[in-house]
């Protein structure tokens, strides 16, 4: 399942124009994005908690070249389910 097909299943539920289905969708997706960002969570009832987790400075290699490079710290994104997604995908 895409984007697209999140977009189709909201329009089917929702009813309405694709237009507003899509705003929907792109409103969610802005809304976690934008709470990431500021370093907050967002936990979904059922679903599970989106959240960032800061990855430390290490030195990596160039398998082509060998050569040895920095690679900074950063803050990635971090999904964690459910427990009731963990046993519906069972």
């Amino acid at each position: 399942m895409n984007k697209a097909d999140l977009i189709e299943v909201v329009h089917g539920v929702l009813g309405g124009t694709k237009v507003s289905a899509e705003q929907a969708v792109e409103s969610l997706f802005g809304a976690i994005v934008s709470c990431l960002k500021k370093g907050e969570e967002v936990s979904i009832a059922g679903l599970g908690i989106f959240s960032t987790k800061t990855r430390a400075a290490r030195a990596a290699r160039n398998p082509r070249t060998g050569e040895a490079i920095q690679v900074p710290a950063m803050r990635v994104p971090k999904f964690r389910p459910a427990k009731a997604l963990k046993d519906a995908v069972k």
